[in-house]
């Protein structure tokens, strides 16, 4: 019986050091990481970038409302011009940007008079997850993350702007997303990956 006991200890014992010494990834590390590859990625109201100034028929271009939503903001100016087409004269909206629409465009660098408006940072707040690919070898981790993005301006919360762009109230929430991470040489680790949303 005391065999039995002393043999249940040191089973006992060595699971608990087998376990104590497995070496936990510190999910700080991973949040860093994560953060790291988010630099300079910002969310915008276009998928694409656009054209201005923009001529915009009211009567016939799906782009009425999102215009009209950042005229409202104050980010677009709103003129009109009258257009002789065939026989029947339709009128044309124009959008420019107005002063303080310029310091929230982001000029398209490969296309003049291009650009979106774009704004926040992205930012990692925690994991959910993480899985080695590998567990003889964890090296490479599956990283489930919420994420969010700060720094939004009041604009884009107007009810205005979520009619016209319904994308900004899931991007402009906390959400989720999976990455791939690889230790590198240095010990630090990095994204290998790109972000994918769940």
């Amino acid at each position: 019986m005391r065999e039995r006991i002393v043999l249940a200890l040191v089973l006992i014992g060595l699971f608990a050091y087998v376990t104590g010494c497995k070496k936990q990834v510190d999910h700080a590390e991973f949040i860093s990481a994560i953060n790291k590859s988010f630099v300079g990625r910002h969310e915008c109201v276009w998928p694409e970038p656009v054209k201005l100034p923009a001529q915009v028929d009211p009567s016939k271009d799906e782009r009425i409302r999102a215009f009209d939503a950042l005229t409202d903001a104050g980010l677009l100016l709103r003129g009109s011009e009258a257009k002789k087409r065939l026989l029947v004269g339709s009128k044309i909206n124009i959008y420019d940007l107005s002063d303080k629409g310029h310091s929230s465009w982001t000029p398209e660098a490969n296309q003049p008079g291009y650009g979106n408006f774009c704004f926040g940072h992205f930012n990692a707040t925690a994991i959910e997850n993480a899985t080695p690919n590998d567990s003889a070898n964890p090296t490479q981790y599956t990283v489930n993350y919420r994420y969010e993005v700060l720094g939004i301006p009041e604009w884009v919360r107007t009810p205005e702007s979520m009619r016209a762009f319904p994308k900004l109230a899931a991007d402009t929430s906390i959400q989720s997303a999976t990455a791939t991470l690889s230790k590198g040489t240095n010990g630090g680790w990095a994204v290998d990956s790109p972000h994918s949303a769940q």
